[in-house]
Order: structure tokens, then C-alpha cells, then sequence
């Protein structure tokens, strides 16, 4: 028996969205064991038959992305889906020949300008490829870092971008938490480049491309629709849940890069992620105590501010 069409006629453009961040992720074949395990894990979550059946499709080639792009009739959807594919595929630094093919044919079946796409682009480059190093900010060389601290600032700190309805706001996510690992590193006299930092993520069981479609996924899966400002952003609720994600997400690497860091990155794969896990739960119980400072924080953030802290020009 076949998959049904999963669009729904209540809200087609939601689900194409959906369906091209997912062919985003699956773009780079590589990655398409870790990525379905995850997609897997999000359909159980949100108790959703369509992202399933999203992602069967697209990884049975039985869904064209030319039918998918077809449900977005939208100038500001067609954009936001572009937005939103570059982040998945940029969300490890450098897009890999395939990834670019997509993204090529996307931006050629979206009927994007120039202009428009370009834009888009310089957007979404400016915060998922800035550089991660950040020698203005470390601390001077006989300070004792407060890793601890600076780990809970950056929790805060991605919890309030979750906040917000912005899409490119979770697109900052990734790159901060690459930036902590690295003064984390710095610290324990290890000079980290993107490679290192994706290399200690894989370790602990966490794919970039990955939790990017779950950052996108939590905007706007549970039947949100809600329009802001041009972007698709959710209800309250939802929006908490996502904030609690990343909140934990980001405290839990950091947690457990100075413990791999400190320990000359002699902790095995299994033992990481099983701390990964600990740090994690430890973290949800956390958010709700942090909650206004992180609702404080989401109110006096902008886009030029991100802008500034993912580049390293703002202190955290």
C-alpha cells in the first residue's frame, strides 16, 4: 500500500515547508542513517503521521520536490522554504557538493530573483558560517574561565532565541553552541576548529543537519500557522517547549565538553551520550527556574544583536 499525499488542504505551505527541510537534511546522503533515526524520533514526539510519511517518501524518491514546491504559492513562503533549506545545509559550516545541487534545483523551482536569493543567502551565511573563534572575548590568560557560568548564558541565551517567531533566529542556535564548545576547549588549552566541534557533537549522538529541521519542526508542526511578521511562529506552549529544548540541548554539550575536554577527550561514545542524556534531564528541571531570564532575554533581542553575538562583537 502506497503513502497518501500528506499535504493537508487546511495547510499545504506548513507541510511543504516541512517536507523541504527534510530534503535538506537528506540531501547529503552520508548523513541519511542518522537523520532518519532523528526524523523518527520527532514524528514520535509530536505524534505526527506526516512527518513520517514526509520522510518515507522522500527517502523512497516517491515524493518530487517539484510536486512539494508546487504547495507554496506564497512570495514569502517561497523564501522562508529557501531561508530555511540553507540553514539545514549550512548548519555544519561547509555545503557539500550534493547539498549545493539542492539547493541549486530549490532555488530554481521556487522561481526565486536574484536579488531575492542573494539576500536570503547572505542572511542565513552570515550566522551559520561566522567564524566560531572568538580571541577578543576569551578570558586573559591567568583568569581561571568560569566555564560553569558561561555555559548557563548560553543556555539562557538559546532558550530566548526559541522565543522568538523569527525563523532565522534558530538558525543562530547551532553556530553559538559551536562557539561555546570552542572557549570551552580554549580553555583546557585545546585550539578547536568546525571539524573538531563537529566531530565532538557526532560523538555524543547529535546531528546538526538534524536538530536544525527539529528547531524549524517546533515553530510550527503542532498546526500553528500563525503568521508574524512574515515568518511562521507558534502558540505559547509550544513555544516554551522549544525554548526548554535548546535550553537543555546547549546546557548538556556544554556540561559535557568540559568533561571531555578536561579529560584529553578520552570519554567513549556510549559513556558521552549516556551523560549527554543526564545533563539533558538535569537541564529541563533547570528551565523552568531560569524561565524569566529567559522570556527577559528574548524581549531585548534583536537581529542586529544576534548578529553580533554569533560573530563574536558582543559578549554573552
Amino acid at each position: 500500500m502506497t503513502d497518501p499525499t500528506p499535504t493537508s488542504p487546511a495547510a499545504p505551505s506548513q507541510d511543504a515547508l516541512l517536507a523541504i527541510c527534510l530534503f535538506a537534511a537528506f540531501a547529503d546522503g552520508e548523513k541519511s542513517d542518522a537523520e532518519r533515526d532523528q526524523v523518527r524520533r520527532l514524528a514520535d514526539e509530536f505524534g505526527s503521521e506526516n512527518l513520517a510519511v514526509l520522510s518515507r517518501q522522500i527517502l523512497m524518491r516517491k515524493l518530487p520536490l517539484e510536486s512539494i514546491v508546487a504547495n507554496l504559492s506564497a512570495p514569502q513562503d517561497r523564501l522562508l522554504a529557501y531561508e530555511m533549506a540553507l540553514g539545514v545545509c549550512e548548519a555544519g559550516g561547509n555545503v557539500t557538493p550534493d547539498e549545493q545541487d539542492f539547493l541549486n534545483t530549490l532555488r530554481r523551482l521556487l522561481n526565486l530573483g536574484e536579488t531575492e536569493a542573494r539576500t536570503a543567502e547572505a542572511s542565513v551565511d552570515a550566522l551559520a558560517l561566522a567564524p566560531i573563534s572568538t580571541p577578543a572575548l576569551l578570558p586573559e590568560a591567568n583568569t581561571p574561565p568560569d566555564n560553569d557560568g558561561m555555559i548557563l548564558k548560553y543556555s539562557i541565551l538559546n532558550g530566548a532565541l526559541e522565543l522568538l517567531p523569527e525563523t532565522l533566529a534558530s538558525v543562530a542556535i547551532i553556530p553559538l553552541q559551536m562557539k561555546m564548545v570552542y572557549r570551552i576547549g580554549k580553555s583546557h588549552g585545546i585550539e578547536l576548529d568546525r571539524s573538531n566541534i563537529k566531530d565532538f557533537l557526532a560523538t555524543a549522538g547529535i546531528g546538526l543537519g538534524s536538530q536544525m529541521v527539529e528547531g524549524f519542526a517546533r515553530k510550527f508542526m503542532r498546526g500553528l500557522g500563525k503568521k508574524v511578521g512574515g515568518k511562521i511562529g507558534g502558540g505559547a506552549a509550544d513555544q516554551l517547549t522549544g525554548s526548554a529544548f535548546s535550553f537543555a540541548s546547549t546546557y548538556a554539550i556544554g556540561h559535557i565538553a568540559g568533561k571531555y575536554y578536561s579529560g584529553g577527550r578520552k570519554l567513549d561514545k556510549s559513556n558521552v551520550k549516556t551523560q549527554f542524556g543526564s545533563f539533558s534531564q538535569k537541564a529541563r528541571e533547570l528551565h523552568s527556574q531560569y524561565l524569566p531570564q529567559i522570556q527577559a532575554r528574548a524581549q531585548s533581542l534583536n537581529p542586529t544583536e544576534i548578529l553580533s553575538l554569533v560573530r563574536g562583537k558582543s559578549q554573552i
